[in-house]
């Protein structure tokens, strides 16, 4: 405890850690449930390709003299990265948004992501495409997985990037470097530069 006007410890109390409060087992459950939700349900505003996010959306009707308002919530998410070893946490309530649709998943989950997205840099988070692929609806942006074609020829090149967009630089037959990275997720019909040699 501090004291607020020196702000000199009063007390401090050191955590004594009594049990193992959920198994190892149900721990890793939750957290693959918690995945899903970002991958497949309502938390899929918060998706990050080729990361592994967890998180619940939560929608709460705000109360009143006792009784439930009109058209006013509270709009929240919690998120955690990575989905199967955590490093951070985030959780984004906002209060009677306007002019929105009235959903945790629309209005505080693309915040939680864009912070999430930040925390990549600064705890210096890996890649990782072992997470669950994200079910797309007809309003996603869809993302596939880029295909390698280092040690190909150009025409089997073409054939396994058929859908993408190539730029060629360099000179000879083979692919010797593939840019974006092979093997993780790229937004369908991107650009994807070969290096011949």
């Amino acid at each position: 405890m501090q004291e607020p006007e020196t702000n000199s410890t009063i007390k401090s109390i050191a955590p004594n850690k009594e049990a193992q409060v959920i198994s190892k087992d149900t721990s890793s459950l939750v957290r693959h449930a918690l995945e899903s939700v970002v991958a497949n349900g309502s938390g899929r505003n918060a998706y990050i390709e080729n990361y592994r996010v967890g998180g619940k959306t939560g929608t709460a009707q705000k109360v009143e003299n006792g009784r439930y308002m009109s058209g006013n919530y509270i709009l929240s998410f919690i998120g955690f990265m990575p989905a199967d070893d955590p490093e951070i946490v985030v959780y984004v309530a906002v209060d009677n948004p306007k002019g929105v649709v009235q959903y945790g998943g629309t209005v505080s989950a693309p915040i939680a992501k864009n912070i999430l997205k930040d925390a990549i840099n600064i705890l210096d988070i890996k890649q990782d495409s072992k997470g669950l692929p994200k079910e797309y609806n007809y309003l996603d942006t869809k993302y596939v997985i880029l295909p390698n074609v280092v040690g190909q020829s150009i025409k089997e090149a073409n054939q396994t990037l058929k859908g993408f967009k190539i730029e060629y630089s360099g000179s000879g037959e083979k692919v010797i470097y593939e840019s974006p990275t092979p093997n993780m997720f790229v937004k369908e019909g991107s650009t994807v530069k070969l290096l011949l040699g």
